[in-house]
């Protein structure tokens, strides 16, 4: 497990900003409305040694998890304690300071950010206060940042009345600093036994990240912090609680993966401000780099246009997909599993291949059942059909159904084979490849999953034309396909 470095700091002091720098890339979002931040976010990030220590391989690099936290002490902004829909986002302020007390606490170095710019205030000391009463004065760097030259430097200096020691001038916004405050990070965590053997290692690759997505209060957080066994995420009535994409790391039954909590989206029009457009845009890269998704429905809830136009986005990124049916606790008495497939395969009939599994992420119903089968999707993604299998599922299809054509031209499939897995992908030579549309190439897909490993994720199919066969110093070119020649009749059309 790598030790954890945990950002900490009032709003506006560049938590976020200096958790992209140290991190390399864009992760958290970073706005001057106090309160984006409300989850832990965290990340691995590398710390090298000073030139100094690189002598030998006793002091090599070490790896830790950096730790972005919410602002302490404001958690709305002036004129926007309440949202669209009348909440007060004040009652957020106890889960947002657990949250805070929690990293603190597990962190083996904290950052205590302060802006030098604005000089110590009054939330500056009372989060010292809170750091020194807790016990976490031993494990404090004081980061003055937005030292954006040096003549801000002696004024960092008013932050040694804390007591933690002399601060550390670092700049967010242009980079200085940084490599100085790594270094005195990867000294501080080797003088407190954090480099011992197996510690600070570079993480190993997890095996799948799963991205938990739907519209607002379907539950996907409380499916985090079920499966983290403690509220890892906060889990609140407030629609739109997270903002960021949170990544929550688990080992359960001797599987490692990765969940991605996302924020819940809602219609475009409908979107309060520029946090809720980033959230949403980063939502949509959550699909993207995922290996499997989530898609979270309210089973007391009309399935809506936000989760049909998110199905959209994970079909169109080819990405294996649950359809996680969250709150079944409260209706099963009324409703049979049955008769909700079938609402669900008219509501999506674009996911008709996905699995669907009932839970309760408030009784913790259901959890072992999502995580096996997103391992299991995840698995048939991988697989490999054999050249010689898919040939013979393909010539058997096409003999039963082939492609109409107008003109009565003769569809013929010369070669077939999988080039690529995750997405499973198939590639076929064909004579004419505008011959292959998208109903017939829907048919063959559905036809395809009866005779294929890989039968509930999605599958991408490619058709191209046959090379041109040239003679070329009296040989064939080697672009020239001829294997497996199958022709399939207009008459048989649609």
């Amino acid at each position: 497990m790598l030790p954890l470095v945990a950002i900490i700091g009032r709003p506006n002091v560049g938590k976020s900003s200096l958790f992209n720098r140290l991190v390399g890339r864009r992760v958290s979002i970073v706005d001057p409305t106090p309160g984006v931040t409300r989850d832990r976010i965290t990340e691995p990030v590398e710390l090298h040694p000073p030139p100094e220590r690189r002598v030998d391989d006793r002091h090599r690099s070490k790896w830790v998890e950096l730790c972005d936290t919410a602002g302490f002490g404001v958690y709305t902004a002036e004129g926007g304690r309440f949202d669209d829909a009348g909440m007060d986002l004040a009652k957020l302020t106890p889960h947002v300071e657990e949250q805070i007390r929690h990293a603190a606490a597990i962190a083996a170095q904290i950052l205590f950010v302060v802006d030098v710019q604005q000089g110590i205030t009054g939330p500056d000391r009372e989060v010292a206060t809170m750091l020194r009463s807790a016990g976490h004065a031993a494990k404090v760097v004081v980061v003055a940042n937005k030292c954006d030259s040096e003549s801000w430097e002696l004024q960092a200096a008013e932050a040694n009345r804390f007591g933690f020691g002399e601060p550390s001038c670092v700049s967010a916004m242009n980079g200085a600093g940084l490599r100085l405050l790594g270094e005195l990070l990867w000294e501080r965590l080797h003088a407190g036994g954090a480099g011992a053997p197996g510690e600070g290692e570079h993480p190993a690759d997890t095996e799948i990240k799963i991205a938990i997505v739907g519209r607002r209060n379907a539950g996907k957080s409380s499916l985090v912090n079920a499966l983290a066994g403690q509220e890892r995420v906060i889990v609140s009535e407030i629609a739109g609680t997270t903002r960021d994409s949170v990544d929550v790391r688990f080992e359960i039954g001797g599987r490692t993966f990765v969940a991605i909590d996302t924020a819940g989206v809602r219609k475009q029009r409908s979107l309060a401000d520029d946090v809720e457009y980033y959230a949403s845009r980063r939502t949509e890269d959550s699909i993207r780099r995922a290996d499997v998704c989530l898609l979270m429905l309210d089973a007391t809830e009309k399935a809506s246009h936000v989760e049909k136009k998110l199905s959209s986005l994970i079909v169109e990124c080819y990405k294996p997909v649950i359809l996680v049916i969250n709150k079944w606790d409260l209706v099963e008495k009324k409703l049979k599993v049955a008769d909700y497939e079938e609402y669900l395969s008219k509501e999506f009939p674009h996911l008709g291949f996905a699995p669907i599994v009932t839970i309760s992420a408030k009784a913790g119903q259901g959890l072992d059942d999502v995580v096996g089968m997103a391992f299991n999707l995840v698995s048939q993604a991988s697989h490999r059909e054999g050249t010689g299998q898919l040939n013979a599922a393909i010539r058997r299809i096409l003999l039963e159904r082939g492609p109409s054509s107008a003109l009565g031209t003769r569809a013929k499939v010369f070669y077939v084979s999988q080039i690529d897995t995750r997405p499973p992908t198939i590639a076929c030579v064909v004579n004419k490849p505008e011959l292959f549309k998208a109903t017939y190439q829907r048919y063959l897909l559905n036809r395809l999953r009866e005779e294929v490993a890989y039968s509930e994720v999605p599958i991408k199919l490619l058709f191209s034309a046959r090379k041109q066969r040239a003679l070329t110093g009296g040989g064939v070119h080697e672009g020239a396909v001829e294997a497996g020649e199958v022709e399939t009749s207009d008459a048989d059309g649609e």
